[in-house]
């Protein structure tokens, strides 16, 4: 496998521009929203809008004078029922004779042709049978029986001391009342996309040339000063893409690239388009290769690509615990860690999110899996052992010198330097697992 070259992305129109280093309460990864003008130039025609015309304009219809309008054949409601149905029928008629007498007055005299005249005769006779018709009585579908609502639509009951959005009842965008069930829904929605360990199916690929390409792709977000959410759905399809597809070494960057691609049209606001990711590759590709490729992912994702991934997860379950952003920037570092651990891979995001979480919190000495975390994670801490002990294993092991895109970036003083803090020891997280 040719060794992965990266450049710093030229000032392009989509790419984004660099930002001061400041520390915000998400670590610098808003980026900047590119404004466009949309006002046309001097002389140019009015624009049409994105989608079709949503106004009424173009159902208005010009009557001229003298011209009579043909009846259009509309479907009547059922009426109510009525104590006089005589009376009402009676009424009808009157109102309709003297609604039609009021439109010959004010319409000019024409002369009418033979085929109107006929037309009219119809419309008549089928307005005297209406009128005639005896009333019907209005249906009403009977409520289902209590009031029950079907248990799929049930809302789950939170107790209070597990209530964690009531705070944000008056923030629309932190949608506190589908918080709960759209995480829920996530973490249902991971079954579809449990992975196995693939390597055995990749021919030419290796453990280690996949965690070289992960090291890249970290590089890659830092460059481009992408979202997180972007890194980790760029890591996902790549995993999801091999798990189906041989793939030869010398085509392994090309998937990465056009990976996170399709992730940051997915999760940017302003993505970089493809030149960006040619340049980022050295230009090792030609553009048909990038967009040939693009289209062979998606097809065999089946253009699914709405993968859950952990990092959602993570910042949910911090918020159970109201964690710091110190501790939440370790657990962050940890996940990323695991991106890329091949015998990671088959672990659910939400499970790997839990696991990650705890060891920051035995790490920074805030206690264990508490019962809000078990409440809203739906793990235990038996469930969450072994992939706690797998993560302090492998982040205890000598770091790879060739390896170093994540520690370097969880080094900065942006992230609080958590890569250097010393990991919690054997015993302490023993006796924190077995509580």
């Amino acid at each position: 496998m040719p060794p992965l070259r990266a450049k710093k992305p030229a000032a392009t129109a989509g790419a984004k521009g660099p930002r001061p280093h400041a520390t915000t309460t998400e670590n610098q990864e808003e980026g900047a929203q590119v404004k466009r003008s949309s006002s046309p130039p001097h002389g140019a025609p009015k624009k049409r809008t994105a989608f079709i015309d949503i106004t009424n304009a173009h159902k208005v219809q010009i009557s001229f004078p003298g011209r009579r309008k043909k009846k259009e054949a509309t479907k009547k409601p059922p009426a109510r029922k009525a104590s006089a149905p005589s009376s009402v029928a009676t009424k009808n008629q009157a109102n309709l004779k003297k609604c039609s007498s009021e439109s010959s007055e004010d319409a000019p005299a024409e002369r009418e042709t033979p085929e109107e005249v006929e037309e009219e005769e119809e419309e008549e006779e089928e307005e005297e049978e209406a009128a005639a018709a005896p009333v019907e009585e209005l249906v009403v579908a009977a409520p289902p029986a209590g009031g029950e609502v079907p248990a799929h639509l049930q809302k789950q009951h939170v107790p209070a001391e597990f209530d964690i959005d009531s705070e944000s009842s008056e923030d629309c965008y932190m949608c506190p009342e589908y918080a709960k069930d759209i995480f829920d829904y996530l973490k249902r929605r991971e079954e579809k996309f449990v992975l196995v360990d693939y390597m055995s199916t990749q021919p030419s690929l290796n453990p280690e040339m996949r965690a070289i390409l992960i090291d890249w792709l970290v590089e890659v977000q830092e460059n481009f000063e992408l979202y997180h959410e972007t890194l980790y759905l760029a890591v996902k399809m790549t995993d999801h893409y091999l798990a189906r597809t041989p793939v030869d070494r010398e085509l392994l960057q090309l998937v990465g690239s056009t990976t996170m691609l399709i992730a940051s049209k997915f999760e940017e606001r302003s993505p970089p388009c493809v030149d960006d990711f040619l340049y980022i590759c050295d230009d090792a590709y030609r553009r048909e290769e990038i967009i040939s490729m693009e289209a062979d992912i998606l097809q065999s994702l089946r253009f699914d690509i709405s993968i859950p991934i952990p990092y959602r997860f993570l910042r949910r379950y911090a918020k159970c615990v109201s964690a710091g952003m110190d501790t939440l920037t370790l657990a962050r570092f940890f996940c990323e860690m695991s991106l890329m651990e091949m015998e990671l891979v088959t672990e659910r995001g939400s499970l790997l999110a839990s696991a990650c979480l705890l060891l920051a919190l035995v790490t920074r000495d805030l206690g264990g899996w508490s019962p809000i975390l078990q409440f809203h994670s739906g793990y235990r801490t038996a469930e969450l052992s072994p992939v706690v002990r797998k993560l302090h294993r492998i982040l205890s092991a000598p770091p790879d010198d060739k390896l170093r895109a994540i520690r370097n970036k969880y080094s900065h003083q942006v992230f609080f330097e958590v890569a250097s803090l010393p990991l919690v020891s054997g015993d302490l997280l023993e006796e924190a697992l077995s509580q």
